[in-house]
């Protein structure tokens, strides 16, 4: 019955948003369900199943934190060391930064990274030549003063599982994590995904025509540099069998103490779609005391999705070919599993009447190293565009996803209502808010303040977006 129902859910939410391929896979009672449609490209139609690789993206940082949570296991590094005694060569825009990070920092968003250094196609694009590029990383907090997601700082954890192993880092992970796992379709680079079927990705023009993305270019040899953070390929199978793995005793290559370390808070995050806090790389989730860990990711054309319910021995897995209703096409699998094999449901979240008052405090530009994010209105509503910066992407030689236009947000009721901040946490109650169109519908962010109650930046996706300019 579930296995029909599922399908049948599948089937009508890629037609409705017009995915080309998805693969979805749940792990219930002990028993694997797996539901696909559509095909793994337009020009070669192959049908998707449970054995199509799709591009992970930031999932595959849940490999990277549990290989390094191994060699923790084995006394071979030490989670409260600074990076700096596995990487003595680490230097940063701020001498002081470079020499408190710690490995943890680095697993739980902590750093002060911004998000991650741009590929320009130039120089040693390994992990040894990220290193030496990371002075011009810019800093966006000191190292253990609040999260922020970072590539940069897990492409650097990569530098370190490098460093303690003496091996390169695709090897190590192979060694340490997917061959003791049995993860035979976990793949990183071009070689071993173009031996498998995968599926290709696909972006929305303008006129709302599928155009083949190419994300496999990040998978080519010379480009490794952002493999710990996000290089990884597999399939559905093989993330359940992940999911299994993170939900059993460690199967010998780490002690169960370690997995369930990983699931324990570290730092907390405020309004975030994304979850209640980070463990180790793990997105925590709390759903009125039944506890989840998670992680999404996001590739050119590709998105992915795995949700683990320890409590319940349970997992589901959602995997989409297209961008940007990728996003919501896995979103919305995981509510429609959750609701109907564990009766959780997602509790609707009402955004206020638009206020222009609020709204002219907060127009003005963001932005981090890679992308720009502007706040607008044209006083009946306020509207949030991300984008790829244009310098950065007339510069690449590679193709870059498309950037996602305006779309219409609303604040959330705050504790009292006021936008102040007289306690100089940078938390003004009222400042949060939710995405409510487009292909990041459902995001939920905050303004940040300074003690002086002045916005100063934004949270989107787990990222703090500074401020640059405001409106005119």
């Amino acid at each position: 019955m579930l296995q029909d129902k599922l399908s049948e859910f599948v089937k009508t939410q890629a037609t409705e948003l017009g995915v080309p391929g998805v693969a979805v896979g749940v792990l219930l009672d002990g028993q694997e369900i797996y539901a696909s449609h559509g095909v793994t490209s337009l020009a070669n139609p192959v049908p998707v199943d449970e054995k199509t690789l799709f591009h992970l993206a930031s999932v595959s940082k849940t490999f990277t934190a549990t290989a390094l949570m191994r060699l923790v296991a084995e006394g071979k590094v030490d989670l409260d060391a600074p990076v700096r005694r596995y990487v003595p060569e680490l230097k940063l825009a701020d001498e002081q930064a470079a020499a408190q990070i710690t490995v943890l920092n680095l697993l739980n968003h902590t750093a002060g990274l911004d998000w991650n250094l741009i590929d320009d196609g130039e120089g040693d694009r390994s992990l040894t030549g990220l290193v030496a590029k990371l002075p011009g990383l810019p800093l966006i907090a000191p190292p253990g003063a609040r999260a922020s997601y970072s590539q940069a700082g897990y492409n650097l954890a990569g530098r370190i599982v490098e460093k303690v192993t003496g091996l390169p880092f695709e090897q190590a992970m192979a060694s340490l994590v997917l061959e003791p796992v049995g993860l035979s379709d976990t793949v990183y680079g071009l070689a071993e995904v173009m031996v498998r079927k995968f599926a290709v990705g696909y972006n929305r023009d303008d006129d709302g025509e599928l155009r083949a993305a190419r994300p496999w270019g990040a998978f080519n040899e010379g480009a490794r540099r952002d493999n710990p953070g996000g290089g990884l390929a597999s399939s559905v199978s093989d993330l359940l069998r992940w999911a299994r793995f993170q939900l059993g005793d460690g199967e010998g290559v780490l002690p169960a103490v370690e997995l369930q370390r990983m699931r324990e808070q570290t730092v907390a995050l405020r309004s975030s779609t994304l979850g209640d806090g980070f463990g180790i790389c793990w997105f925590l989730h709390d759903w009125d005391g039944l506890h989840g860990i998670g992680h999404g990711g996001s590739g050119n054309g590709q998105f992915a999705e795995l949700l683990i319910v320890p409590e319940r021995n349970f997992a589901v897995v959602s995997l989409a070919n297209v961008g940007p209703d990728g996003y919501p096409f896995n979103q919305s699998v995981v509510r429609w599993v959750l609701e109907h094999c564990l009766g959780v449901v997602e509790k609707t979240v009402e955004p206020l009447p638009y206020d222009e008052g609020k709204a002219q405090q907060v127009v003005g530009r963001y932005e981090i190293d890679a992308m720009n994010l502007d706040i607008a209105t044209d006083g009946t509503r306020l509207t949030l565009a991300v984008g790829i910066k244009p310098e950065i992407r007339a510069a690449s030689d590679e193709e870059m996803p498309p950037d996602y236009p305006a779309a219409a947000i609303g604040f959330l009721p705050g504790d009292n209502g006021e936008n102040d901040d007289s306690d100089g946490d940078g938390d003004g109650d009222g400042d949060e808010y939710i995405v409510t169109e487009g292909g990041l519908e459902g995001q939920r962010g905050y303004f940040s303040r300074d003690a002086n109650g002045a916005i100063t930046g934004i949270d989107l996706a787990g990222r703090l977006f500074n401020r640059v300019t405001e409106a005119s």
